[in-house]
């Protein structure tokens, strides 16, 4: 394969987004994150991208942690997507740090906006604001595509300047404090047991006990479980059963119960 593309997802978008990415790419292999190996999938192309969601303001621990091995890789060029509710803050400038940190180097890192899925603070928006979301995606995917068929360097985009202090500093406050966040999961009367919630988790994080979710603290917010239940029957504190569910219309259940 000429392009390789590691994706992080949870509800969809950054599926959707890295799908779009590589019909207009050409020649690419997707390969979730979620249950990448690098001892047993050794990857050869000359260009690799990171397609992710944007978490608290920074970059999700499962791909800082895929960096850790992306090295030994010698990617000849590197890009990054970064999917965002619409505050990308400074995590492309963060993502290229690590990767320098490295010896490696980002040459490429763009910002696509979706709806967002974080539900604590309410639902994805009206769907004619959402579908305006999708056109504009649609339109700067083949924009992004070209700039990685050219393989060209350009600075990686960024949000405001006081949203790159506020929120880096929300982020390095937080990041530690991430996995435990599941504590404020619960389940109502609606559970019927079907298991989704554990199959469609990226971090493993569910175990079932008498047929019900049991969150093991190894959470990576991306509400997955929550967003994915067919019952609606998963709660996150007190608010979000008020709460308009969500996950790309496009992304089936399917495609997502594979640990994408």
């Amino acid at each position: 394969m000429s392009t390789t593309l590691f994706y992080y997802t949870g509800t969809g978008n950054s599926l959707w987004v890295a799908r779009k990415v590589a019909d207009e790419s050409g020649e690419t292999e997707l390969i979730p994150i979620a249950t990448f190996n690098s001892d047993s999938r050794p990857i050869t192309s000359e260009t690799i991208g990171l397609i992710f969601p944007v978490y608290i303001w920074g970059v999700p621990a499962p791909v800082l942690r895929l960096i850790e091995t992306l090295s030994k890789f010698n990617p000849q060029y590197l890009f990054a997507v970064a999917v965002n509710g619409g505050q990308v803050s400074n995590t492309l400038v963060q993502l290229q740090k690590v990767l320098a940190s490295k010896n490696m180097k980002l040459n490429a890192g763009f910002s696509i906006t979706m709806p967002s899925n974080y539900i604590p603070w309410g639902g994805p928006g009206p769907v004619e604001i959402q579908q305006q979301k999708f056109d504009a995606a649609m339109e700067k995917i083949p924009q992004i595509a070209a700039v990685i068929k050219a393989k060209q360097t350009l600075p990686v985009e960024k949000g405001p300047l006081w949203q790159r202090i506020l929120y880096t500093g929300f982020y390095k406050l937080s990041f530690n404090q991430v996995p435990k966040m599941d504590g404020q999961f619960w389940v109502d009367e609606k559970c019927n047991q079907c298991g989704i919630c554990q199959k469609v988790c990226p971090a493993n994080n569910i175990t079932l006990v008498e047929g019900k979710p049991v969150w093991n603290h190894r959470c990576e917010q991306c509400y997955a479980c929550l967003q994915w239940c067919p019952k609606e029957a998963i709660q996150y504190g007190k608010k979000t059963p008020q709460y308009e569910r969500y996950h790309h219309p496009e992304v089936k259940l399917k495609d997502v119960l594979k640990r994408g």
